[in-house]
């Protein structure tokens, strides 16, 4: 089947067929003229001018297997599953040794998540093709949706070891990313370190090198590797950016901001640069550096979470809780559903004593996913405080149904029961505490003291086995 590049397009088969369909003339094309055609249009997702120059191509060209192939691909594009396997059929019978015929029916299978199918369909087609690498690129894909990642890393290397071009950057990816998933990153460097010595000006292979070190803690043979992906191609901004993390880990706070700027010169600013240049700047102790780039990024992107979040942190660092709060509500103001705001503005009003404000943004915490012990005992132990004991206790009997078993939830129990008059209930939470962790009775006396001070709750404590 014969491809075009998009250049040769505009000024060969596809500019003249174009210009036909303005005209309304029958032009001639060759048969391998209209599959680069109507491959290019199903490409760019315009099916319906595919479907055109397929019924004209046909129509000069009635007995093209090529063309037939082309057609049962859009037949599976529009999932007319019967119709294309009824045409594969016919055509295996007059080219039994053509593998386009196996791939479409594979991609048949794959499309109907029947992957040990396409595998075999697929495996047919390796015996009568010449690209290998393509179907075992296929094969590995078939693979990685059946979960089978070692067969897909295997198929993934075979695609590499086909291709005479060393141009399949997604089939190397694709390796690395079996390797990663299968926790063999030792094994990944062996894999790259051999591979770039028969491709020594991969800089995808010195680049994956690079991040497999970086999962290692090996930094500097990280920076090493990343620093040859940028010799090779200067204009390697992922090389450059992880290049400048490894440069963080190690402490060259300076030599991370350069590299970032690298990566700002390149292209359009990146939220994650502006944010790590600012955090940078903020290790180096210049602040005022620190916080521009740190907002430079929410600039850049409003839905930053980390950029707000390192906003809020910096002016609690810096003891200024009213800024701290701005932000906390300019945060909430753009997303009101994030758990982790609503977490800093609880934390800052309790600071600044705004407990009803508190107690707004511990509820709002909860109600949108945040979970975490702590968080339901700041907010009981706060509703307590303010002696709302009844609302304080159903906080802490939500909290149990996400935290059975928790000697810090059963003593806030028994001493909210308590001061509720439910005393049973109250004896029968702290029974329960005492077993389970008798040394934290004393939060009683810190939380509740006069529960504390009862001589029925001193008895009870007194008579366990501690």
């Amino acid at each position: 089947m014969q491809m075009y590049e998009e250049e040769d397009f505009e000024e060969l088969p596809l500019a003249k067929f174009e210009s036909m369909l303005k005209t309304n003339k029958i032009l001639f094309f060759d048969s391998e003229e209209f599959e680069g055609i109507i491959i290019h249009y199903l490409d760019e997702g315009k099916v319906s001018l595919a479907k055109k120059a397929l019924k004209l191509a046909l129509e000069q060209h009635p007995h093209s297997t090529g063309l037939k192939l082309v057609q049962v691909e859009i037949l599976i594009y529009g999932s007319k599953f019967e119709m294309a396997e009824k045409m594969l059929n016919e055509l295996q019978s007059i080219e039994p040794t053509n593998e386009e015929i196996y791939i479409q029916r594979a991609n048949i299978y794959s499309r109907k998540n029947q992957h040990e199918k396409a595998v075999e369909e697929l495996n047919t087609a390796l015996q009568y093709t010449d690209d290998l690498a393509d179907v075992y690129s296929l094969i590995g894909m078939e693979y990685l949706y059946l979960d089978n990642l070692e067969q897909a890393k295997n198929n993934f290397i075979k695609c590499l070891e086909a291709d005479d071009d060393d141009e399949d950057h997604s089939a190397l990816f694709n390796v690395v990313y079996c390797f990663d998933f299968l926790d063999q990153n030792q094994q990944a460097i062996v894999f790259l370190k051999n591979y770039i010595d028969k491709n020594p000006y991969s800089e995808v292979a010195w680049h994956q090198l690079g991040r497999e070190y970086f999962i290692e803690k090996e930094y500097s043979l990280a920076i090493e590797a990343f620093d040859y992906a940028t010799l090779i191609d200067e204009r390697f901004i992922g090389a450059f950016m992880e290049k400048a993390k490894c440069l963080e880990k190690l402490g060259k706070y300076k030599k991370a901001i350069k590299n970032y700027m690298i990566t700002l010169e390149l292209e359009d600013p990146t939220p994650f640069a502006l944010l790590r240049i600012g955090k940078c700047y903020e290790k180096l102790g210049k602040k005022a550096l620190a916080i521009e780039y740190i907002l430079k990024a929410t600039n850049e992107d409003p839905l930053l979470q980390k950029g707000w979040l390192a906003i809020i942190k910096f002016y609690i660092k810096e003891n200024d809780l009213e800024k701290a709060l701005y932000y906390t509500n300019k945060a909430t103001g753009i997303d009101q559903e994030n758990a982790k705001y609503w977490m800093m503005y609880a934390r800052i009003n309790q600071s600044l004593q705004l407990y009803e404000e508190s107690i707004i943004g511990y509820n709002r915490a909860l109600d949108n996913g945040e979970y975490r012990l702590k968080s339901w005992l700041s907010l009981a132990d706060l509703l307590t405080q303010m002696g709302e004991y009844q609302t304080a206790l159903e906080a802490i009997e939500k909290c149990s149904e996400f935290y059975p078993e928790k000697a810090s939830v059963e003593y806030r129990l028994s001493g909210l029961n308590y001061l509720l008059k439910n005393t049973a209930k109250s004896l029968e939470h702290l029974t329960n505490a005492l077993a389970l962790k008798f040394k934290k009775h004393t939060l009683l006396q810190n939380l509740y003291p006069s529960v504390w001070e009862s001589k029925t709750i001193q008895d009870t404590i007194s008579t366990h086995p501690s």
